[in-house]
């Protein structure tokens, strides 16, 4: 159903506008798709606000049979659920079907973690007094999520607000609002309460300023980039609103001389080129001792211009396009401008001329980087590969460290000492040593620095949407 969903109604947007969806491999328009904005917003968060009451009361096992239904759905039909994420996102169709599967553990995850939602009793100090904490649900939750993985990015977030016991807004990006129909009507499918969650899509600006404007709406969720992560801080210091926000990323990738060169090499073509390098968690800045520096160099960029570009429903495609002409362009002038800055081109750095049609860019390879260039400074979300040599640990840390951007970073060595001593030293929310999937559904997912606040996945998902409450007992 291609509407807006709110109080277990599709619906159009109230004003009746709409929105082209674009198939970013091909630049045709999929479809059109409600287009709201404040009066939309308000409506969902007033339906919301009245299914809290009984959603919170619903107890944990029985939320947990709604969220399970829902992963088993996701999971029965994956593959065509996954054509609909390629149509709009571009991405190939193994990566698609991947994510959905993925995506499904979240709510099986916390239809489980919500059973173990436990309080604690605290000793106390005074025999005629006792004390104990529980938690509870914080209410409704606003939540605004990016294209770049348009079942993950929500996933991670509707399960647990749903398993802790909230009601949800969602509003999903307007380039990937297919995805984001299709889980709403699983969890209708799965039996979701009417009002509980709820889907709007629109002007985001107008969307995101009503949620902060509420009162009712005790949280939001962001993912997107720093720029507006910011604007949501200033504004939620207004209303109080509690964020939690997954921002930009700018990962480092350590490889130290003591590695197996050629699989590295390989294995950090495709790292880099997965979801077209539209990853927050992507390695971008590849920092490689002197020693093996030109030869990595030469492996990973003949191994990057082998990657075959294409739509991604061929299934022999390995790299998709970007997921519009402003990502593509944006891209484009970051390359332009660090070359200007000093970078080498190694290879790529152009728009491949096979494709009459779709926003697709070359894998890219620019050698000889400094801290001074773009490439060095800023999030690329393009499948670039900025690469500067080291001569020592401590240099190697130093560069790692030297961004605003505190989300994920990588090390590749087979020295013990140096990958604790490494790993203790990168500022960065997470360490992948050795790996390129240095997350998991049961495990914390969240930054540093001005990567972002809060946290999601594993136990510390759930605590997110969760208050803590006192309740202490005197005049015993």
């Amino acid at each position: 159903m291609q509407k807006n969903h709110i109080n277990g109604t599709w619906l159009d947007a109230l004003s009746g506008d709409t929105w082209p969806v674009i198939n970013p491999a091909t630049e045709a328009v999929i479809t059109s798709v409600p287009f709201g904005g404040t009066a939309d917003a308000q409506l969902a968060v007033d339906v919301a606000q009245a299914a809290f009451p009984v959603w919170k009361n619903t107890n944990a096992w029985q939320r947990a049979d709604i969220l399970k239904k829902v992963a088993d759905l996701m999971r029965a039909r994956s593959k065509e659920l996954g054509q609909i994420t390629v149509s709009e996102a571009g991405k190939p169709l193994a990566e698609a079907v991947g994510e959905w599967v993925v995506a499904a553990q979240f709510f099986e995850w916390y239809a489980e973690e919500a059973k173990r939602n436990y309080g604690r009793v605290i000793p106390a100090s005074r025999n005629n007094k006792r004390m104990s904490v529980i938690a509870q649900p914080i209410g409704v939750v606003g939540i605004i999520t990016a294209w770049n993985f348009p079942v993950w990015n929500l996933c991670r977030v509707w399960a647990a607000a749903l398993a802790a016991g909230c009601t949800i807004v969602a509003k999903p990006s307007e380039y990937t609002p297919l995805t984001a129909m299709a889980l709403m009507e699983l969890l209708v499918a799965a039996g979701i309460p009417a009002g509980v969650a709820n889907l709007v899509l629109g002007n985001a600006s107008e969307i995101g300023e009503t949620l902060l404007a509420r009162p009712e709406v005790r949280k939001i969720h962001f993912v997107g980039s720093t720029r507006v992560g910011k604007l949501l801080l200033e504004g939620a210091s207004r209303t109080n609103t509690k964020l939690s926000l997954e921002l930009g990323g700018n990962a480092p990738c350590l490889i130290f001389p003591d590695v197996n060169l050629e699989a590295v090499a390989k294995s950090a073509a495709m790292a880099k080129s997965r979801n077209c390098g539209q990853v927050c968690v992507s390695p971008q800045r590849f920092l490689v001792h002197q020693d093996i520096y030109t030869d990595f160099v030469a492996r990973v960029s003949m191994y990057m211009a082998q990657l075959k570009l294409g739509d991604g429903q061929d299934a022999s495609t390995q790299i998709g396009p970007l997921i519009n002409a402003r990502q593509r362009e944006q891209v484009e002038q970051l390359v332009q401008n660090s070359i200007a800055q000093g970078a080498k081109l190694s290879t790529g750095g152009n728009r491949p001329t096979q494709f009459n049609k779709g926003f697709f860019y070359s894998p890219t390879v620019l050698s000889d980087v400094t801290p001074e260039q773009d490439i060095f400074r800023k999030e690329v979300f393009g499948p670039v590969m900025g690469i500067t040599p080291f001569a020592s640990t401590e240099e190697a840390i130093f560069l790692a460290n030297d961004t605003e951007y505190g989300l994920a970073s990588y090390l590749w060595t087979n020295d013990l000492r140096t990958s604790i001593k490494v790993s203790e030293a990168l500022e960065f929310g997470i360490v992948g040593i050795n790996e390129w999937a240095a997350h998991a559904t049961e495990a914390p997912f969240g930054g540093w620095k001005q990567s972002g606040l809060g946290y999601e996945c594993g136990e510390e998902g759930l605590h997110e949407y969760l208050e803590k409450k006192l309740i202490s007992i005197g005049d015993l």
